[in-house]
């Protein structure tokens, strides 16, 4: 038995699992790619590990354990997803400034080359000072971004930018931008549509308070550049909305949702369409996910509806409000399953969640199932309940 401590400060007793569940399977191959996914694209964002003994500040450069980061994209691949590497999930602009970023994309890049995976990039602007960038500046750093990612040999992903979004005066903005961007662009991009609860710096976004005509000018930006848009990645938490605004793709876009809220159901679609995948909570979740899709490529939406429901109740923990901190459940996870040696964060963020809320999520996560060695995890949680004078 584990004593956690509730919202309200009482403990409970919670009998953690024995044998570990379907979702902590390993993956086909330990340090290549397993073969991919066919009914979907699913990408996986992925965290970053801090080196936990380096002398630094929260508002310091990152510091980051290369060894165990790259490990873990490993582990993603393994299983046949790819990796949505250097977005928000990896801390970009919570502890991972763009110097880090680089080094991540090349590092990540270079390793989906030797194992065979497959590896998107983060694209945005945050190697801008805040406040005072025009649109020239805010240009010129969106293209110094995409010419490390394509020069890595990665897909690119186009974020978006606070600094655009400070700097922008209108839609029209957003059009000249945007439509610079894809203009250039080597290859297919995917869109990134981040809404406010991801980042408050990023309300307003496409030019309008209101969502319904932020659309409209999302959807100009792309009907304008088909052949440049693999994708879009939306990320606003609305499952109808989602839905609506994949049905006006043009022919050969496809919609990566990232909505951690609704994902089963808008990867499984309807008798109109689906969406592909490129969420955070795919990163605890990386084996069941896989295995969830694996169902559907044989046609099961059934099967696959059953293993993923399940783990919608974690995912809406882990993004509850404030949303922009999921990632401190994400890398508790990480550490629970093994995955790194401790429960350190680039910029300090491991205190961003509250003690409940972590036993909360270990408590959910045991279980789905998704410790590969519950007891490992189980003596992880007590360490952490003990040092914050849980007595077990």
């Amino acid at each position: 038995m584990i004593r956690l401590p509730g919202a309200q400060g009482e403990l409970r007793a919670y009998e953690p699992r024995c044998e570990p569940g379907r979702g902590a399977q390993p993956g086909r191959g330990a340090q290549g790619a397993a073969a991919p996914l066919t009914s979907r694209t699913v990408f996986s964002a992925a965290h970053v590990v801090a080196d936990p003994f380096a002398d630094t500040t929260p508002d310091g450069p990152a510091a980051v354990d290369w060894d165990a980061t790259l490990a873990f994209r490993r582990h993603l691949w393994s299983h046949g997803l790819g990796v949505a590497e250097a977005m928000d999930t990896a801390q970009r602009g919570m502890g991972l400034d763009w110097a880090g970023a680089a080094e991540l994309i090349r590092r990540s890049a270079a390793e989906a080359r030797a194992v065979g995976g497959r590896v998107a990039c983060g694209v945005g602007t945050d190697q801008l000072a805040p406040g005072g960038a025009d649109l020239a500046a805010v240009r010129a750093a969106y293209e110094e971004q995409l010419a490390v990612v394509e020069s890595s040999g990665a897909q690119a992903i186009l974020m978006a930018s606070r600094a655009l979004a400070a700097t922008a005066r209108g839609p029209e903005d957003y059009l000249e931008v945007y439509g610079h961007l894809l203009r250039q662009a080597a290859e297919p991009v995917i869109l990134h549509w981040l809404g406010p609860m991801f980042d408050p710096a990023l309300a307003g976004y496409w030019g309008s308070a209101g969502l319904d005509a932020a659309t409209e000018t999302f959807l100009e930006v792309i009907a304008a550049h088909p052949d440049k848009v693999d994708g879009i990645k939306v990320s606003l938490l609305d499952a109808q909305r989602e839905i609506d605004l994949r049905r006006r793709l043009p022919d050969g876009v496809r919609c990566y949702t990232g909505d951690d809220f609704n994902y089963p159901e808008l990867i499984a679609g309807d008798d109109r369409g689906f969406s592909h995948a490129l969420l955070g909570i795919f990163d605890p979740l990386g084996p069941l996910a896989a295995e969830a899709v694996r169902v559907l490529d044989t046609g099961d939406s059934k099967g696959f509806r059953e293993l993923l429901d399940p783990t919608v109740e974690l995912s809406r923990h882990l993004f509850q409000t404030p949303t922009r901190f999921y990632k401190t459940g994400v890398v508790f996870l990480a550490w629970l399953a093994g995955h790194q040696t401790h429960f350190t964060m680039v910029g300090g963020l491991q205190s961003a969640r509250s003690l409940p809320h972590l036993a909360r999520a270990y408590e959910l996560a045991d279980g789905l199932g998704l410790f590969p060695d519950p007891a490992l995890a189980e003596t992880r949680m007590k360490s952490l309940l003990h040092v914050h004078g849980v007595a077990q």
